[in-house]
């Protein structure tokens, strides 16, 4: 798996100050993407282990909320690969200390046990990881600049552990400040 970038300090992509890293490869390749750049599999550099260890010694400063994957799209097949192992060990390390958010294109429908980019037990431990997974492909005609955290207003952002608990097939949405959800400072 290669990544495109790491942001240290991003404050854009999940509450509080985090971490982001931005995997390489994307099929979906949504019209008006962001990042494009990162469509290619081969853009950026090889994740390889000493890079992993940094970014996983950058969630040691206390001042860091949390991890985001974003991409090109971490939920391709290769990139899951590349990821589990690595969220997994976040995971381990910080406990739920440390916030772990991702970002992708497929729906939660799509990736949840049973759907068509499920890819069995490698996407189940790697939605065991994540506390928020902000979903959906960006959509240029709903396209909202004062929605936080998202691009489109068709993308969700899912409590992943409620979620999983939850009965049935209930998506449990990600609860913001209630500040930020009237897009006023009042």
């Amino acid at each position: 798996m290669n990544y495109a970038n790491i942001k240290y300090c991003d404050i854009a992509n999940g509450v509080g100050v985090r971490t982001t890293l931005f995997v390489s490869g994307c099929r979906l390749r949504c019209p008006g993407c962001f990042n494009y750049e990162a469509w290619d599999f081969d853009a950026g550099e090889p994740f390889t282990d000493e890079v992993a260890e940094h970014v996983m010694d950058s969630l040691d400063a206390p001042y860091v909320d949390g991890l985001t994957i974003l991409g090109g799209e971490p939920m391709e097949p290769e990139n899951q690969e590349g990821l589990v192992g690595f969220l997994e060990a976040v995971r381990e390390r910080f406990g739920h200390a440390k916030s772990i958010w991702l970002f992708s294109g497929h729906t939660w429908e799509q990736l949840r046990p049973g759907g068509a980019w499920n890819l069995g037990d490698v996407t189940d431990r790697l939605l065991d990881t994540l506390d928020v997974l902000v979903d959906g492909p960006f959509v240029q005609d709903l396209h909202d600049i004062t929605l936080r955290f998202r691009g489109s207003s068709n993308q969700r952002l899912i409590d992943v552990p409620a979620t999983l608990t939850s009965p049935g097939d209930d998506v449990v949405w990600w609860h913001d400040d209630p500040v930020f959800s009237t897009h006023t400072m009042d």
